[in-house]
């Protein structure tokens, strides 16, 4: 318990668990000016696509004022330096036809740094919902973090975390048309509901071509949904308080609720789709 609530911690404080001197305490004596062309960026950055109109705002800001907080890198065996903190601010100097940049050098384990490049690019709430999810899977399955941790270290719920992963589990081709912004995360929950991927790309585009809506492409996946169960005997419609119920627990889960009930006895049947969701949701059974 008191490894989980220290890893916490550390991730929930970010970059600067590591690097302290960042938030004001680095002295003028740590800041070099480096070459630029001997800068690249991390490749494990979660952010794969940056608002060209704001770079151009902060590069027009440093043409007038220069870079006010220096870029932190890593230097690696080639004397060359990996960027720690600071992709945007070392685009738009580029973009500004800076030849150097100032830059604070560390020695920080690649592990780390990967993690903490993670927790940061989460904190910052600038990703897309496909880069957001790909950054959660990749704390859980190469560091262990679970779903509590990130939810602790991010502020974001434990269903949001599980809603967001299950949009890893969509086609590739329509987990694309949502990275690219060409249909919404919201469209792509909705999209969940259908178990075919290519009947899932079928319909992405035609959310594309009619702009159609999250709710109307919720109701497309229900009818396809419902057309392909087969019911043996039609059931009495349920009653207002176990849809109720039913809706409450869906909110709670972040998934999908069924509640039967009998004349003596019923049953809570509660869906997931991988393990992360059913460890989710186990956890928050057992709180």
């Amino acid at each position: 318990m008191e490894n989980k609530s220290k890893r916490s911690n550390r991730l929930g404080r970010g970059l600067s668990a590591l690097i302290p001197e960042i938030k004001g305490e680095t002295s003028e004596k740590e800041i070099v000016n480096i070459d630029i062309d001997k800068i690249y960026p991390n490749e494990v950055q979660p952010r794969k696509q940056f608002d060209e109109e704001k770079i151009k705002v902060l590069s027009d800001s440093i043409k007038n004022y220069g870079v006010l907080q220096p870029i932190v890198v890593k230097m690696d065996e080639n004397n060359k330096y990996m960027i720690i903190a600071g992709e945007r601010r070392f685009r738009a100097s580029k973009l500004a036809n800076k030849n150097q940049i100032p830059a604070i050098i560390k020695d920080i384990d690649m592990k780390d740094i990967m993690e903490i490049a993670l927790i940061e690019n989460l904190q910052r709430e600038d990703l897309n919902s496909i880069e957001e999810a790909l950054a959660y899977k990749s704390l859980i399955e190469h560091y262990n973090v679970t779903q509590e941790e990130i939810s602790e270290a991010v502020g974001k719920s434990r269903p949001h975390i599980t809603n967001t992963l299950r949009l890893l589990n969509l086609g590739q081709d329509v987990i694309e048309m949502i990275d690219s912004g060409r249909i919404t995360a919201g469209h792509g929950k909705a999209l969940l509901r259908i178990a075919d991927k290519d009947l899932q790309l079928q319909i992405a585009k035609k959310i594309e071509e009619e702009e159609l809506s999250v709710r109307e492409v919720e109701n497309i996946a229900k009818k396809i949904s419902e057309n392909k169960q087969e019911e043996p005997k039609k059931s009495k419609p349920k009653d207002v308080f176990i849809l109720d119920v039913e809706d409450k627990l869906r909110n709670i889960f972040g998934t999908k609720v069924n509640i039967s009930k009998g004349k003596k006895k019923g049953k809570i049947e509660i869906e997931y789709y991988n393990d992360d969701d059913l460890n989710s949701i186990v956890s928050m059974l057992l709180e």
